[in-house]
């Protein structure tokens, strides 16, 4: 059943060495645009990008029909031998589905996506006033060995169906008649997979899915010179829009958050199987959070979190890919977009994309999960809706002029309940005390007289 989307009010290595996919895989252990539609404006301040969140997983979905590129990049620290990935796949996947993509362009379009924040300046109330400014007003609420040193792998009932060299990477396919003999064909190989991992992988082979199975080679690491692991990316053909994150909670110490950038032609993606949920947006906000945004936002996404039991995946942004307002990063490039496997756009050169007559879309989905509260993986389809949506929030300065006429008399006197209301709204969206937040407000500037 679909699920309605809803929404609710309440040293370089080791750092870029965070590449294990750990919604997906089983790690070691196993020039901006001005848009055509109506605005949401305000100048753009801050962004709260992927780095905020601890233990998370970035990937990239491009959807067209039944064709899907999935382009994996997450959080794995250690030591590049030790990394290895293992992900179902519902096909057999040949060499030239496989590709490895810049971690800068995964960095770029999580820049574009990330929710802001966004700033105003009341105007001087005495002053003419020219047309009324509709562009303000607030919106709704709305994460291998080489063959001669292989265990036999015939009595494990496991069968190599293909071997790749890709870019850092040693690749092999595999297929299997019963999870326990995967098990230890994969543990005999070098690859340490953790306890109840078999149950997992029983079903994924009950679904006659293969296995993409992938670890590094040291030599060609450091033959290409790359300081980092780059993100691997598998496309194919399949009736089925999916993401398998069963595999990622077996290993996992608590609560992982999985950020999907989804990339399609017609709509938002939502999943089917969990509910999708807009986050909280619009709202103005204390004028002292423009230096603790991070914070703020996270305890924002935690707040959320919990008024949804951790059973909700959140929708932080949804637009199409020609514009933005604002702009919380230069839009990406044709060449970028198709890169991520946006190749219907028809265009791979350098300028930024602009819609044509292939559209694309992008949807940013953020799930916190365990094994406990998504016990399936997540089930997607993508909709027709493109209604634009951002989690944004809003700092309103106050005017600080010395004018006096009427109007100016009665703008100040609205500016109390103003503030007052800001610090009721920045405590329902983070559960901080609304007595903690008058005193910074009012250390900022935003006097609230207890009265």
């Amino acid at each position: 059943m679909t699920a309605k989307t809803v929404s609710k009010t309440s040293t370089e290595r080791r750092g870029r060495l965070k590449s294990s996919v750990a919604i997906l895989a089983i790690a070691a252990q196993l020039v901006a645009q001005v848009g055509p539609a109506a605005a949401f404006c305000g100048f753009y301040v801050a962004q709260a990008d992927s780095k905020l969140f601890n233990k998370s997983s970035k990937v990239v979905l491009a959807r067209n029909g039944t064709t899907t590129a999935i382009t994996m990049a997450s959080d794995y620290e250690g030591e590049p031998k030790e990394f290895a990935v293992v992900i179902p796949v519902p096909t057999f996947i040949e060499r030239k589905q496989i590709g490895v993509v810049e971690m800068k362009t995964i960095d770029h379009i999580d820049a574009y996506t990330a929710p802001r924040l966004v700033e105003y300046h009341d105007e001087d109330p005495c002053a003419p006033m020219v047309m009324a400014r509709t562009a303000s007003a607030p919106l709704s609420f709305a994460a291998m060995p080489a063959p001669a040193k292989m265990a036999d792998r015939a009595s494990y009932g496991v069968t190599i169906e293909a071997s790749y060299d890709v870019g850092e990477y040693d690749v092999l396919i595999l297929s299997a008649k019963e999870s326990g003999g995967l098990v230890n064909w994969l543990t005999d190989n070098g690859y340490k997979i953790p306890r109840g991992a078999a149950g997992v992988l029983a079903s994924y082979i009950k679904q006659n899915m293969r296995f993409f199975v992938a670890k590094v080679n040291l030599d060609r690491m450091q033959l290409i010179g790359s300081g980092y692991l780059r993100p691997l990316q598998v496309r194919y053909e399949s009736a089925k829009f999916m993401l398998p994150l069963r595999l990622g909670t077996v290993n996992a110490s608590g609560p992982q958050d999985l950020i999907v950038y989804a990339l399609t032609r017609n709509g938002r993606v939502e999943t089917t199987n969990y509910r999708t949920v807009k986050l909280p947006s619009g709202m103005d906000i204390p004028l002292y959070v423009k230096g603790e945004f991070g914070t703020f936002y996270k305890a924002m996404f935690d707040q959320a979190v919990r008024d949804q039991d951790m059973r909700a995946v959140f929708t932080e942004y949804a637009w199409d890919m020609s514009w933005c307002d604002p702009c919380a990063s230069p839009p990406l490039s044709n060449r970028e977009l198709v890169e991520l496997g946006a190749r219907w756009i028809g265009s791979d050169d350098d300028r930024a994309y602009r819609s044509g007559g292939a559209n694309a879309y992008v949807t940013r989905l953020h799930v916190r999960y365990d094994a406990a509260h998504f016990p399936e993986d997540l089930a997607l389809m993508e909709t027709h809706d493109r209604e634009n949506f951002q989690a944004r929030y809003v700092l309103r300065h106050p005017w600080r002029g010395t004018a006096i006429c009427a109007r100016a008399v009665e703008y100040r006197g609205t500016l109390q309940e103003r503030f007052k209301t800001e610090a009721k709204t920045l405590s329902a969206l983070t559960g901080w005390s609304v007595p903690e937040i008058a005193k910074r407000m009012a250390a900022n500037g935003q006097l609230i007289w207890s009265r």
